[in-house]
C-alpha cells in the first residue's frame, strides 16, 4: 500500500483510540439517573443532525464519529441501558434494528456496517439513554475491543 494511505490509515486508528479512550473515561463517572443529552435532543432542546425521526424512534449523526458514517438510533421511551431492556420492549428493541438497516441504507453502507450497543460501566457506557451505534464506510477490525 502507498505510504499516504498508510499514514492516513494510522492516524484515523490513533484518533479513534482516543475517542475511545475518552469515552472509557466518562462512562467511569457517568451518572445512570435523571436527564441525558438524548433526551434534550429528543425534546429538541439541543440541536443534532437528524436523519431519521417517527413516534418511536430517533436517528442522528454521531458528535464524534469514529468512522466516515457514525449515526446513533435512539429510542424516543427511555431505557436506561440493554440491560434494563424487559420483555414488553422487545418490539421496540426489534424496531430500533430496522430503523438502523433503513438508515443505513440511506447512507449508502452496502458494503457493510457494525452496530455496537454499549451497556454499563465497563462497557464503556456513558450515556444511559440505549443507544445503538451504527459504524461504516470504511473496514472495520476484528476483534472490537
Amino acid at each position: 500500500l502507498p505510504r499516504s494511505f498508510k499514514l492516513s490509515y494510522y492516524n484515523e486508528y490513533k484518533s479513534y483510540l482516543r475517542t475511545m479512550s475518552s469515552e472509557v473515561d466518562k462512562a467511569q463517572t457517568a451518572d445512570p439517573s435523571g436527564d441525558t443529552i438524548f433526551g434534550k435532543i429528543i425534546r429538541k432542546e439541543i440541536p443534532a443532525k437528524i436523519v431519521f425521526e417517527d413516534d418511536e424512534a430517533l436517528a442522528f449523526a454521531d458528535v464524534n464519529p469514529v468512522a466516515p458514517k457514525h449515526f446513533l438510533v435512539i429510542p424516543k421511551r427511555r431505557i436506561s441501558m440493554l440491560s434494563d431492556a424487559v420483555e414488553s420492549d422487545s418490539t421496540l428493541l426489534g424496531h430500533l434494528m430496522m430503523v438502523a438497516k433503513k438508515v443505513a441504507e440511506e447512507q449508502g453502507l452496502v458494503n457493510g456496517y457494525r452496530i455496537v450497543v454499549n451497556n454499563g460501566k465497563e462497557g464503556a457506557q456513558s450515556v444511559y439513554h440505549l443507544h445503538l451505534h451504527v459504524i461504516g464506510g470504511r473496514q472495520m477490525s476484528w476483534p472490537p475491543g
